[in-house]
């Protein structure tokens, strides 16, 4: 794992420098206040997943111009205003190993922040005068709005379906993903073969990130994580792993489930028995195959390009978001 991930850094070292600068040069907000805010979360130790992947995406489909790099802080603007209302919607207290933004700031501040880093993405898309990618940028918000909120309707909700389960990080996690690259491949001009097949990449890559973070939550340690473990379950969240076993149990496997979900405050006791609940009707094992058939889906929706060093690294891209431990 380390060594695909030192691999990556070094294949985009560069870009992943211009990004930094762009993301701090693009924010210009008039007040302190919300530049304090927004940067705790922006540069707080993020991936740089999704701008990196609109800038690859465009590279891959002939870009050479210099805007991309602004065009990529879209991405990131639009994943911390999610964080920063997320947190608050979860009650969150860590994220990526500090003190969530409210715990700081206060909600209101907190929520404000993330609307003007949505506003600050859409004037930055307006700037390229694409109405097409404008268009898809706003349809990304309501999409991540309306999955987080499905999220909470269904919290605690035993009879959850897989199927469900899906909807739910499309539209939370996927979306995202899917539309900084399918965006990268329109903003170079690409012909329609290739704005498909980046987009296909980019959900089901988005899928199996998702996928795997919802592992994470259950194999991970909080010291790599960012957060503590266990949370998506203190907040009643069921994920696949938990999903794929619970259909499994037995009835007294599926009431200590139950009676978990509904206590939210659960002693580490009562999470290394669910953990092992997981493992008994491989739950954890069914994620994570999942999840390794939507890496491969994703480097196959690229063959329809020639090799490069920029498909290379969308291929170790697609590979690190399934062994990552973090």
């Amino acid at each position: 794992m380390s060594d695909i991930k030192q691999k990556i850094l070094d294949q985009a070292e560069d870009d992943l420098i211009e990004i930094e600068n762009a993301l701090t040069n693009n924010l210009r907000p008039h007040l302190d206040l919300v530049a304090r805010t927004a940067k705790h979360i922006l540069f707080s130790g993020g991936k740089r997943l999704r701008p990196l992947l609109m800038v690859l995406s465009a590279r891959l489909c002939g870009y050479q111009g210099d805007y991309d790099k602004t065009f990529s802080c879209v991405f990131e603007y639009l994943h911390a205003a999610t964080l920063l209302h997320d947190d608050l919607v979860d009650d969150a207290e860590f994220r990526r190993g500090s003190p969530v933004a409210h715990t700081k700031w206060g909600n209101a501040v907190a929520v404000l922040t993330g609307d003007y880093l949505l506003a600050r993405a859409l004037s930055i898309t307006a700037e390229t005068g694409s109405l097409k990618s404008i268009k898809i940028i706003a349809e990304i918000t309501e999409h991540m709005s309306q999955g987080e909120i499905q999220q909470l309707i269904n919290k605690g909700d035993l009879n959850l379906s897989e199927e469900d389960y899906m909807a739910v990080i499309y539209r939370k996690t996927a979306v995202l993903i899917e539309g900084a690259c399918r965006v990268g491949a329109i903003f170079a001009g690409a012909p329609e073969v290739q704005e498909q097949a980046l987009s296909d990449y980019g959900r089901h890559l988005g899928l199996a990130f998702q996928m795997v973070d919802d592992l994470l939550d259950y194999t991970a340690d909080t010291n790599a994580l960012g957060k503590k473990v266990g949370a998506d379950l203190r907040e009643g969240k069921l994920t696949l792993p938990l999903i794929n076993a619970y259909s499994k149990a037995g009835t007294d496997d599926r009431a200590f489930i139950g009676k978990v979900l509904e206590q939210k405050k659960f002693s580490v006791q009562a999470f290394e028995k669910v953990i092992d609940i997981l493992q008994k009707y491989k739950g954890l094992d069914y994620t994570y195959q999942a999840a390794a058939q939507r890496i491969l889906a994703a480097k196959e929706a690229l063959s329809v390009f020639d090799g490069s060093e920029t498909k290379d690294l969308l291929l170790n891209i697609a590979d690190y978001a399934l062994v990552r431990k973090n």
